[in-house]
């Protein structure tokens, strides 16, 4: 028996894989440069280093991106198909290395060392948390996924604790340590089943071999579907295996839950998109009880998600958990169109689009909260509602663009998240799934109780007089974000036709 031919990396390959590459390379020097650096050098240095790596690293993705759009060339595979370079994850990265940008900057001349003993670390251990969501975009390969996942994973605990003198810090990062643990076991437990099946950790081989064996091996791909299911919905906080979510965004620093919010989010349901599309949602057609099934199952996570985090945010104080619980409601919203199956169903072919924008305006929508509660935060000294009192008398503008954020939020015309949640519910519509736009488009109604909350703080309550100071970086940030947020509202369907025309589901998202 011939011996299996391993696919080696060549010298030309390293161009592709040079977004990854060059955040490697600036984590590793940015460490030797933090070791050696006096201690009385500001660590702010450490963060712009950072941000230069984060930037470069975006170049290079944003050039690949044009590059492709102009050949029109097919998925690049890398060492055996184990990784993959096309637009499902080019588009992905600009989406995490966007947020990861907007997370350091926001950061940068804003964190004390009393909060944060160890900024450099902070600042540079951003780097592998952002180059492991891109590794899991990217993956066409179990074990390459789980290299990414588990480089995500791990420094993002690290992030959350980083808070020393902090209870409620080691707190959560011990929780989330502790079940993010648990739901890596799982995840790696639902693909070891697969494994047995398939004899292979590629996904494409895996894919020809689940649908040759579907029928034979049906019991066993349930099992593997829904363990699989379990450790992700914990990793983008997805009823019910959110409890973790408002302990750990309320313990940890509030850039860090910046990031967990929308880069580590977005890698989950990234992987999501990938793995469950290229695996188990073409199982046979949608004539097969297998494939129903499996869509039902995701289609009541996402309206737990928005039913629970709905609901229990309606009596919550704390801005920070409280964003925590949007968070909850938002992963129901993005896990429809994952949902919503176009190889299933003819009639509706267009939910990675959908998906993409609202990912998109949940960027900008999220991160833009987060950049305000850090104002606030700071300004008030702790993280309830009762800070935002009388707002505008005291900083107009940055009532105003809070106001932006929570209206798109809430869902209301014409904003950035208004377009994408309308998108999802007539993406739901045409895909025959009423159920589940109604209870959208309740949720959403419901949702504007709590987010109208910041508008009565802000406008109609009597405030200290607390000075409300935003220093450079983070008023440049919630500037970007609100223009943006405005501009996504205004000019919808450009969005929509630019993803479509860079977007393609047969060559960018499944593996054959």
């Amino acid at each position: 028996m011939d011996a299996p031919t391993v696919q080696l990396l060549q010298v030309g390959d390293l161009a592709l894989l040079a977004p990854e590459l060059t955040l490697v390379i600036a984590a590793i020097l940015i460490t030797l440069i933090d070791l050696v650096l006096p201690r009385r050098v500001n660590r702010d240095l450490i963060g712009g280093l950072s941000l230069l790596g984060v930037l470069v690293s975006l170049g290079f993705v944003l050039w690949k991106l044009y590059e492709r759009m102009q050949q029109s060339s097919d998925a690049v595979q890398l060492l055996n198909h184990s990784y993959r370079v096309d637009e499902f994850a080019l588009l992905l990265k600009i989406v995490f290395l966007v947020g990861t940008a907007f997370i350091l900057l926001m950061s940068i001349g804003n964190m004390r060392d009393e909060e944060i003993p160890h900024r450099g670390e902070y600042y540079y251990l951003l780097l592998p948390a952002a180059l492991g969501g891109m590794i899991m975009a990217s993956s066409g390969d179990l074990i390459t996924l789980y290299v990414g996942l588990e480089l995500l994973s791990i420094t993002s605990y690290i992030l959350v604790a980083m808070k020393k003198s902090d209870r409620k810090s080691t707190e959560g990062a011990f929780k989330y340590a502790v079940l993010g643990s648990v739901a890596s076991a799982f995840i790696l437990y639902g693909m070891s089943f697969l494994y047995g099946i398939t004899g292979s950790t590629q996904l494409g081989e895996m894919a020809q071999g689940l649908t040759g064996n579907s029928a034979s091996f049906e019991a066993i791909i349930y099992v593997s579907f829904i363990l699989m299911l379990v450790g992700f919905g914990f990793k983008i906080a997805a009823a019910p295996f959110h409890a973790w979510s408002p302990d750990v965004y309320q313990g940890a620093p509030t850039p860090v839950t910046a990031f967990l919010a929308v880069v580590s989010k977005g890698a989950g349901l990234a992987i999501l998109f990938r793995v469950f599309y290229s695996l188990f949602l073409g199982l046979g057609g949608p004539e097969m009880v297998i494939y129903r099934d499996f869509s039902i199952m995701l289609l009541v996570v996402a309206a737990l998600s928005m039913v629970i985090g709905t609901t229990m945010a309606l009596r919550q104080a704390n801005v920070k958990r409280l964003l925590a619980l949007s968070g909850i409601a938002n992963a129901g919203f993005l896990l429809v169109p994952i949902a919503l199956n176009p190889l299933g169903n003819h009639l509706h072919t267009s939910n990675f689009s959908e998906f993409m924008y609202y990912l998109v305006a949940y960027l900008f929508m999220t991160t833009g909260a987060f950049a305000v509660h850090m104002v606030i935060e700071r300004s008030a000294g702790h993280d309830e509602m009762s800070g935002y009192a009388g707002l505008y008398y005291r900083s107009p503008w940055i009532a105003i663009a809070m106001t932006v954020f929570v209206l798109s939020l809430a869902g209301i015309p014409i904003t950035a998240g208004f377009f994408g949640k309308l998108y999802i519910i007539l993406g739901a519509v045409a895909s025959q799934a009423v159920w589940i736009a109604i209870l959208m488009m309740v949720s959403g109604v419901v949702s504007f109780y709590f987010y109208f909350g910041f508008i009565r703080q802000m406008y109609m309550r009597a405030g200290s007089e607390a000075q409300v100071r935003v220093s450079l970086t983070q008023g440049f940030v919630i500037a970007i974000c609100v223009l943006a947020v405005i501009s996504l509202g205004v000019f919808p369907n450009m969005v929509m036709r630019a993803i479509q025309r860079v977007f393609s589901l047969g060559a960018d998202l499944l593996i054959r």
